[in-house]
């Protein structure tokens, strides 16, 4: 199998790269990312020698459709997907994850080739902390920041070419992730690095939002199982029921560190702020018969800090400039 992964030196992606090079050892991998900030093609060093990789825009035509002629598969990650930045800025995510989108559906619908659509739960809006009900499939989507309504968008285009021209697709919607690679502007790696580092972890608001983590292995062993076996057409929720909120997360990361339960700082709030996701991802199970392996989300989150404590070379270099944007924002 030929594959191309778009997004793939992005967290999840490169995640997704090193999990299909080691347990896929006969898919030819080439990656295509245009390494943003949230991009680092250092997260792909030690299996450099196995893939190939483009530096290039997904909402470049000519480029993105060489490369899907030569697929036979394309997994699209790419995206930008930071919440705060989309506030700030909405272009680029209007850019990058609706005509990048549109860009890779043309291509695959020219040359026939298979594809499957990396998205999130956030389409869907939030819920109350109380309420029984999680995500389905069947969840009207309700998306509440420019992030997640761009994704939203692309969701729907993808729908729409697999309905009116037959692309052959498939679509995920995800919880939050979290794992190795992921950049320090993000939740958990932000208040790991703070902790390596001595500064106390930063929370927002009172830390009640609720988050259903999954491992980063979890969410692309699941992709594989859509890919191997999901209907065409077909969308699937991909969650480890993991729902915790933000200040239990901070409090068993104070614990990992031996700091005690209150030692962290509350932020400002951002404006929009979902107050709950939760996936029910029954249809994956039953259908496909996934299960996560990461089902103890302490055990997860202390494995995660040893891969942080053990690559700080790797997340180094972009903290300060992190920190100073938080500061800017009043996030500090």
């Amino acid at each position: 199998m030929r594959l191309l992964v778009t997004g793939g030196a992005g967290f999840i992606g490169s995640n997704f790269v090193h999990q299909t090079v080691r347990e896929r050892p006969d898919v030819q991998v080439t990656v295509l990312d245009a390494l943003t900030y949230a991009g680092d093609k250092s997260s792909l060093a030690s299996v450099a020698d196995t893939i190939t990789f483009v530096e290039g825009d997904i909402a470049d035509a000519a480029l993105v459709d060489g490369l899907v002629a030569a697929a036979d598969l394309v997994v699209h990650f790419a995206a930008e997907s930071h919440n705060d930045n989309s506030l700030d800025d909405p272009w680029p995510f209007v850019q990058t994850n609706v005509i990048g989108t549109f860009t890779l559906l043309e291509a695959v619908r020219r040359h026939g080739v298979r594809y499957h659509h990396i998205s999130t739960d956030e389409v869907y809006g939030d819920l109350e902390l109380d309420d029984p009900e999680r995500f389905t499939e069947n969840t009207p989507y309700n998306p509440s920041s420019p992030y997640s309504s761009t994704k939203a968008s692309s969701d729907m285009l993808v729908r729409a070419w697999a309905r009116s021209f037959g692309v052959q697709a498939t679509i995920s919607n995800c919880s939050n992730n979290y794992g190795p690679y992921q950049h320090v502007e993000k939740f958990i790696p932000r208040q790991i690095t703070n902790l390596i580092d001595g500064v106390r972890p930063k929370l927002y608001g009172a830390g009640l939002n609720v988050r259903d983590w999954i491992h980063v292995e979890d969410h692309n062993s699941a992709v594989w199982a859509i890919i191997d076996g999901g209907r065409i057409g077909q969308t699937y929720l991909i969650g480890a029921d993991g729902e915790v909120n933000n200040l239990d997360v901070v409090r068993t990361l104070l614990e990992i560190f031996g700091r005690p339960a209150d030692d962290f700082d509350h932020v400002n709030d951002r404006p929009g702020h979902d107050l709950r996701y939760a996936i029910d991802s029954s249809l994956l199970r039953t259908e496909l018969g996934w299960t996560p392996r990461y089902t103890d989300f302490r055990a997860g989150l202390e494995a995660t800090v040893t891969w942080y404590r053990e690559n700080e070379a790797w997340w180094r270099p972009v903290k300060a400039a992190t920190e100073a944007k938080y500061e800017l924002s009043g996030q500090a």
